[in-house]
C-alpha cells in the first residue's frame, strides 16, 4: 500500500504547529501515526482508516447540543452528516454538508405522545459556550480511499471541531516553497479516486512551511490561495504562519469564519466555486456589522417618535456680509444679486436626526478588485444571523450593469432567491418597499417621484440601504427622494474609490469610514496588480492645489449658519462645467497626443472621460492632432 512519506524537517514544522495550537490557541492535540488504536474505545473512536469523521466526538456533541432530541433523531442526524453518495462530487458533498453544519441537520421524530415533530439538530455551537465544542488537532492521520482501498495517505495536520474535519493543513520543511504542498499533495488528496471524502466537511485548506502560509478553499487554484496578514485593520501586514494561525484557528475566529464567511457561488452555469472570505473582507465586514449593532443600541435609547426632527428653512437664505478679504479673493464669494434658477425659493422642510450617528453606518472603502459584491453578501447575511431584528436590505446602484452583477452574485450564492424583487419603475419600487422582503434590488433612478415627507414609502427602522459606489448620485434630487421615502432607514456606502478630503456630502449621509482597504494594501496583498500613476495636472496648468483650502477659509470668515453652509456645499459641488471647459479639454488633448506619440511602442492606451458627451468632444479634439503632419 502506498503511503505518503515524511522527513524530519517536515515533522519539525508539524510539531511546531501542533504545539502552537495546543499551548496558545487551546486545542486538544493527538499524534496518530502508528499509535492510533481502533474501535469505539480507540484513540479517535474510528473503526478503520476509511473514516474521516470522528463519529464518537460527533455523537457526543449532538447529544450535548440537542438535549431534547431522542437518541433515534441523533443517529439520523449522524447518518445525514456522514452519508457517502458515489454519484456526487466532492464539491457537492461539501456544499450540502456545510448547509447542515451551519443551519442544523433536519430531523423528524415522534414525541412521547406519538406526535411527529420536526427539528434541526445543532452540530456546532457558534456562540462557543464553555464546554459546548471540542477542538481537536490530529497529527499524521492515516486515511484510505473510499473508491480505491489501496490508496493510503498520511495527512500532516487535521483540525476537527465536534468530530468534523474542518481544516486540513499540509506542511513542508522551512526551506521548501509552500506551493509544493498544494501541487504535490493537496491536489492529489482531493482526487475523487484518492481521499476526496476527507474534504467533504472541509471549511478551508492551509499550506505552510513554518515561515509563510496561505489558505484557500477546495475549489481554489493556487493563484487564489491567500495570506492572512492582519488580526486588525490597524495592524501592519505580516505573512508569517503564526499570524495566520492566530487569525484563523483561534476558536472564536474559526467559528466566525465557518458560520459567516463561506459562500458557494453558482452564478456561472455548470460550475460551483467555494468562496472563503479574504482577510480584509473579514475585518471590514465585522466592523460594519459592529456599526449595525451600535445603531441598534442608539435606537434603543431614543423613542421612535423622537428620532426625527423637522425644521422649516425659508429660501433664499439671507447672506451675511463676509469678513475682510485679502486682495484678489473677492471673486470667491461675490455673486450676482439675482439667484440662479436652480436655487429653490420659499419654505423647505429639513429633516434632522436626533443623534448624529442615527442612520449612518459608515463608508466601506475597499479598492477595486477586492471582492466588494461578496463583502456585501457576507455583511448582509451576518447581520441577519447575529443582530436581532427583521431586516430588509435595499441594494442600491446607479448603473444597470452593477445592479445585474450584484443581483447575480446574491442569487448565485443562495443569499437571495430567484423571486427576489427588482424594481422596474418608481411605482413598482414604492409598492415593493411597502412589503416585507429580505432583499430588494433597485437603481437609484427609480426614486424619480417626489415624495411627500408626511407620506413616506415605509417608516420601518429596520431597513438597511447598501449603496454601491456611494460617492455618486447621493446628493441630488433622487437621493433626497430616497431619504424622504425611507426616513428611518440606515445607510451604508460601499465604494472602490476613496472619498476626496472635501467630500463632506458623502460623509454627512453615510458617516465616516467604517472600513478601509486602500489600493496600496491591496497591491501589497496581491489582490490587485501594481498601478503606475503619473500626475499630469501640473503640466496642464489646471491644478490649483490650494483652491479648496482657500474656499474653506473664506467660508469660515463669512460666518455662515448651518443652513447657509449646507446650501453652499451643494452649489460648490457643481463642478461639471469646470471639468469639461473647452480650454481644459483642449490642453488635455494636446498632452495626450504628445504622451502617446512618444510612447507608442510601450503598450496600449485607454482614455476615460466623465461621460459620453465629453468622450465625443475629446475624440474631435484628439483625432485632428493625431493625423496632423506636425
Amino acid at each position: 500500500m502506498a503511503v505518503t512519506g515524511i522527513n524530519s524537517e517536515d515533522r519539525l514544522v508539524q510539531t511546531t504547529f501542533a504545539e502552537h495550537l495546543e499551548t496558545v490557541l487551546g486545542w486538544d492535540s493527538i499524534y496518530a501515526w502508528n499509535q492510533e488504536t481502533f474501535g469505539p474505545d480507540g484513540t479517535l473512536g474510528r473503526n478503520d482508516t476509511n473514516e474521516a469523521v470522528l463519529i464518537r466526538d460527533l455523537r457526543a456533541a449532538l447529544h450535548r447540543l440537542n438535549p431534547d432530541l431522542p437518541a433515534r433523531a441523533i443517529e439520523d442526524a449522524i447518518r445525514s452528516l456522514t452519508v457517502y453518495d458515489v454519484s456526487r462530487s466532492m464539491v457537492q458533498h461539501n456544499r450540502d454538508f456545510y448547509r447542515m453544519l451551519r443551519a442544523g441537520v433536519p430531523v423528524t421524530y415522534r414525541d412521547s405522545k406519538g406526535r411527529q415533530k420536526s427539528a434541526r439538530a445543532r452540530v456546532i455551537d457558534f456562540d462557543n459556550a464553555p464546554g459546548a465544542n471540542r477542538f481537536l488537532a490530529v497529527r499524521e492521520l492515516k486515511l484510505t480511499g473510499m473508491r480505491t482501498p489501496n490508496y493510503n495517505r498520511r495527512a500532516d495536520l487535521v483540525c476537527f471541531v465536534n468530530g468534523l474535519p474542518l481544516v486540513f493543513i499540509e506542511l513542508k520543511a522551512v526551506y521548501k516553497n509552500i506551493r509544493a504542498g498544494f501541487d504535490g499533495n493537496l491536489r492529489d488528496y482531493m482526487d475523487e479516486n484518492v481521499i476526496a471524502h476527507a474534504f467533504h466537511h472541509n471549511a478551508f485548506l492551509i499550506v505552510s512551511n513554518g515561515d509563510g502560509a496561505r489558505y484557500g478553499s477546495i475549489t481554489s487554484t493556487w493563484e487564489h490561495f491567500n495570506e492572512w496578514k492582519r488580526l486588525d485593520e490597524a495592524d501592519e501586514g505580516s505573512v508569517d504562519a503564526e499570524r495566520l494561525l492566530n487569525g484563523m484557528l483561534a476558536h472564536d475566529r474559526l467559528l466566525d469564519l465557518v458560520e459567516n464567511f463561506i459562500l458557494f457561488d453558482e452564478s456561472k452555469a455548470g460550475t460551483t466555486r467555494k468562496v472563503v472570505a479574504r482577510n480584509h473582507q473579514v475585518l471590514g465586514v465585522n466592523r460594519a456589522v459592529a456599526s449595525v449593532a451600535r445603531q441598534e443600541a442608539i435606537k434603543a435609547e431614543i423613542p421612535p417618535n423622537e428620532r426625527l426632527r423637522h425644521r422649516v428653512v425659508e429660501l433664499p437664505l439671507e447672506r451675511k456680509s463676509p469678513a475682510k478679504r485679502k486682495k484678489g479673493d473677492q471673486a470667491l464669494l461675490e455673486a450676482d444679486p439675482s439667484l440662479p434658477s436652480f436655487i429653490p425659493e420659499g419654505p423647505v422642510d429639513i429633516i434632522e436626526r436626533a443623534h448624529p450617528d442615527l442612520g449612518r453606518l459608515g463608508v466601506f472603502w475597499h479598492t477595486q478588485g477586492s471582492g466588494k459584491s461578496y463583502s456585501m453578501a457576507f455583511f448582509a447575511e451576518k447581520v441577519r444571523r447575529k443582530v436581532p431584528g427583521n431586516f430588509t436590505f435595499l441594494l442600491m446602484t446607479d448603473r444597470n450593469d452593477l445592479d445585474s452583477q450584484i443581483y447575480k452574485t446574491f442569487v448565485g450564492c443562495g443569499v437571495a432567491g430567484n423571486d427576489t424583487p427588482r424594481a422596474a419603475s418608481g411605482d413598482d419600487l414604492e409598492r415593493i418597499l411597502k412589503e416585507n422582503n429580505q432583499y430588494v434590488f433597485s437603481l437609484i433612478h427609480k426614486f424619480n417621484k417626489d415624495v411627500d415627507p408626511k407620506k413616506p414609502y415605509s417608516e420601518r427602522d429596520d431597513i438597511i440601504v447598501i449603496s454601491d459606489e456611494a460617492h455618486r448620485t447621493q446628493a441630488g434630487r433622487l437621493a433626497r427622494n430616497m431619504r424622504l421615502a425611507l426616513p428611518n432607514a440606515a445607510f451604508i456606502g460601499f465604494t472602490g474609490t476613496p472619498l476626496f478630503k472635501q467630500d463632506e456630502i458623502t460623509k454627512r449621509i453615510f458617516g465616516e469610514y467604517v472600513s478601509r482597504y486602500d489600493f496600496k494594501r491591496s497591491e501589497e496583498d496581491g489582490a490587485t496588480v501594481k498601478l503606475v500613476y503619473e500626475n499630469r495636472g501640473e503640466k496642464l496648468s489646471v491644478a490649483k492645489t490650494d483652491l479648496n483650502e482657500r474656499i474653506a477659509e473664506k467660508i469660515d470668515e463669512a460666518e455662515l449658519d448651518p443652513d447657509q453652509a449646507a446650501l453652499l456645499d451643494k452649489l460648490l459641488g457643481k463642478d461639471y462645467e469646470v471639468i469639461t471647459a473647452d480650454e481644459r479639454l483642449d490642453k488635455i488633448a494636446a498632452d495626450f497626443v504628445d504622451h502617446c506619440a512618444t510612447r507608442w511602442e510601450s503598450g496600449k492606451s485607454l482614455f476615460v472621460c466623465i461621460d459620453k458627451i465629453t468622450c465625443a468632444r475629446m475624440h474631435q479634439m484628439i483625432v485632428p492632432r493625431l493625423i496632423s503632419p506636425n
